[in-house]
């Protein structure tokens, strides 16, 4: 089925930079909505920020409001999160998603398709 690679994490220190990406597969990437996740050690997958199939509706979990950025460019099947100011509680793996339901874009449920997942580590 559909594969989604997610590249881009790292090792950063507070109030840096990073950019990630998620290359997916197949030829009907523009008809998916995307989402990013993410889960640190011992807890639960939360929702990061999600873009619908046309680009035109974005949702973002308070937490990175105002400093997490999605996009994507279905010409390159690509999704991108740009993520600024970065804390320490950013810390995590970082997942990418895909549906083509219409569904609720910030739960788990909603998606159908998972990468691998990259890490991102922010020191203090």
């Amino acid at each position: 089925q559909v594969q989604l690679v997610e590249s881009g994490g790292g090792l950063v220190q507070a109030g840096g930079s990073l950019r990630l990406s998620c290359a997916a597969s197949g030829r009907t990437f523009s008809n998916y909505a995307m989402g990013w996740f993410r889960q640190a050690p011992g807890k639960e997958r939360e929702f990061v920020t999600a873009i619908d199939s046309s680009g035109g509706r974005f949702d973002y979990s308070t937490s990175v409001k105002g400093r997490f950025t999605i996009s994507r460019d279905n010409a390159k099947n690509t999704m991108y999160l740009q993520m600024n100011n970065l804390k320490p509680e950013d810390t995590a793996v970082y997942y990418c998603a895909a549906t083509g339901r219409r569904s609720d874009y910030t739960r788990l449920s909603g998606y159908d398709y998972w990468g691998q997942g990259t890490q991102v580590t922010v020191s203090s």
